[in-house]
Order: C-alpha cells, then structure tokens, then sequence
C-alpha cells in the first residue's frame, strides 16, 4: 500500500517536505481491531507538532494521521461492524477502561492514552487498522470529505465549547480561525441563537473568513474590541494570543486553550503577563486535553442533525506536504484533507 512516512524530527520553516511517499505492507489487525481501507484523512496543526517534534513519537518511522473516514474490510460482529461499514478514526485511539479518569468519563486523561498517528500508525495511507471500540460511525448524510476534519477540528472544538460554560447570549470570542475555529462557529448559530462572536486573527483572510460566517467583529489581537467576551476558545500554535485573550476577557471569564502543544518561537511574550492586567477579576485559564469517544460521537451527530457542513480544501494523498506547509504558513480556509482513494 501507499503511505506517508515520517523518519524524524523536521523544522517545516525551513524542510517542506519532511513526509516521504512509501509503499510498505497493508497492516494485519489483532483480534480486538478491524482494517480500514482509508478514504480521506484530515490534516490537522498536531501533525506538525509531530514533525517539529514537540509531541514526537516513540518510534520511526511512522505514519501520521488521525482523523481518517473509510470502510471496514471484514466483519466484526463483537462490535457491531459489517464489511463496508463507513467508520472514523480520531485522535484518541485506545484508553484503558479501567482508570478512574476512565471511569469517570475522563478518558482523555487516561494515563495510558494513545494518540492515533503518532503512537500507532495513522491515516496517511490506504489502509490502517484501528481499535474496534474506538471507530465511529460516520453518519449517512456526510461526506467522506466533510467527516474527516470533524473527527479531531470538529471533535475538539465541540469539547472546547462545552468547557466555557458559556449560555445562550453570552459574547464568546475564538482566538485563531482555523478548521477547528470555523466549526465552532457553525455550532454557535444552532446551540446559541443569540450569542454574539468575535473573532481575533492575524491573517485577513482569516478575518475575511469568520466575517462571511457570521461574526459580529473580527481583528487583531491587540485591537480594541467594540465589545468583551465572556469565554474565548485559543486554537492557535503561539503564545501572543494566550496574553491577550487574558486581557480581552470580562471578569470572571474563561480561556480554554484548545492545542496539544504551543510552538516555543514566541514564548517571551509570557513576560508581558500581568497579575492585575490580565488574570485579576477571577479570570481563569483552561487547556484541552485530546479528546474523548464521546465528544466524537456527540459533535457527529450534531453535525448531522443541523446540518453543518465544514469548508475544505482537497488535496491527494501524494501531496500531503503542501497540506503541511500551507497550514505551517497559515494559509487556511477551513481544513485540509487528503484524498486517498
């Protein structure tokens, strides 16, 4: 089969093409997995934490991907799955049951967490196995294409909402406009009627973007807003918009940072926190670890019920690096997902 390796660490500043097309062995699945013929993959900012090495894996070479759509190849009647049952990998791809984070509904912490396309193999390849009480049916109504960045942008800006609290009315803010910013969005129109968005970004076309759907304002993080939000959702790789969300908050408000890892280039910006500027007032921060089962299960169904449909850009799987780079580079509108078949 065809897939895209990564054999090690990559500055994607200055290595575009740190992913090599190889054809190696299709997969054989043990008894508590099933086989996928992979149909899309989504490209996610994760995968170039991988790459730079701030969430390596623990072994080389490896195959990235984690939020891959395909079909089942053989029964498995112990989970309920049929050959040619459409399924979904995500970023949580195996957590142990039995902790009591698990136990609890937690299973995002689960000590013995393991993240689709950087612990195992993952979806940037035509076939790849996956835990089979850890796939997702992808509902009927969706698209190979549309699912793919709902299993890890879609899933975690979900989880990401729940964790600010907000209600119907409240102001809410997204700090970046990417795959995982623009679904939020999509949801806050049919979850929230009433709650007005405003939108910070670096990039005008990002700004340009969240404008066309919806948002009441949209401009740089550093700009006077014509007003406060209650909550912000962070979906950026940098530290500047951490700082400044904090100062943007009302009080009581809260920052739910929604990334694995944060690149370090920026990192000074930490200095300009201020106690009385920026956390005073009962203003709090909260980070997003991974995702559970249930958040992507919650936001599939969701999606399919409003209906929402995410913005995409195609591009074969061949081409995989460009995906990379074009996300690396922030040109973004909406998410990027492989076309593997």
């Amino acid at each position: 089969m065809k897939a895209m390796l990564l054999k090690g660490v990559y500055d994607l500043t200055h290595q575009t093409t740190p992913l090599q097309l190889t054809e190696t062995d299709i997969p054989q699945p043990a008894e508590d997995e099933v086989l996928m013929k992979i149909r899309t993959c989504g490209v996610c900012h994760t995968e170039i934490d991988e790459i730079e090495g701030r969430t390596p894996p623990p072994f080389y070479p490896v195959i990235p991907g984690h939020q891959a759509v395909g079909e089942v190849m053989e029964d498995a009647a112990d989970a309920g799955l049929k050959a040619g049952d459409r399924v979904g990998v995500a970023w949580i791809y195996h957590a142990c049951g039995k902790c009591s984070w698990c136990c609890s509904g937690l299973e995002n912490l689960c000590p013995e967490f393991m993240a689709t396309g950087r612990d195992v193999h993952g979806g940037y390849a035509e076939y790849m196995i996956a835990k089979k009480n850890f796939v997702h049916r992808i509902p009927d109504t969706i698209r190979n294409e549309e699912a793919a960045p709902m299993l890890c942008a879609g899933a975690i800006g979900y989880r990401s909402l729940r964790l600010t609290e907000i209600t119907n009315g409240m102001t809410l803010g997204l700090a970046g406009f990417g795959a995982s910013a623009h679904l939020v969005m999509k949801m806050i129109s049919h979850l929230y009627p009433d709650t007005e968005v405003i939108v910070f970004a670096r990039s005008q076309e990002e700004r340009k973007f969240a404008l066309e759907l919806g948002a009441k304002w949209a401009g740089d993080f550093t700009d006077c807003t014509p007003l406060l939000p209650h909550a912000i959702i962070d979906t950026t790789p940098v530290w500047k918009p951490v700082v400044e969300s904090m100062r943007h908050l009302l009080p009581g408000g809260r920052l739910v940072i929604n990334a694995i890892r944060k690149e370090n280039h920026d990192i000074h910006y930490w200095e300009k926190l201020s106690y009385p500027d920026h956390l005073w007032m009962e203003k709090e921060i909260k980070s997003v670890a991974n995702v559970t089962r249930n958040d992507v299960r919650g936001f599939l169904d969701l999606a399919a019920a409003i209906p929402i449909i995410p913005e995409v850009q195609l591009y074969p799987l061949e081409e995989a690096n460009r995906a990379l780079t074009e996300i690396k580079q922030r040109r973004i509108k909406g998410a990027k997902v492989l076309v593997v078949d």
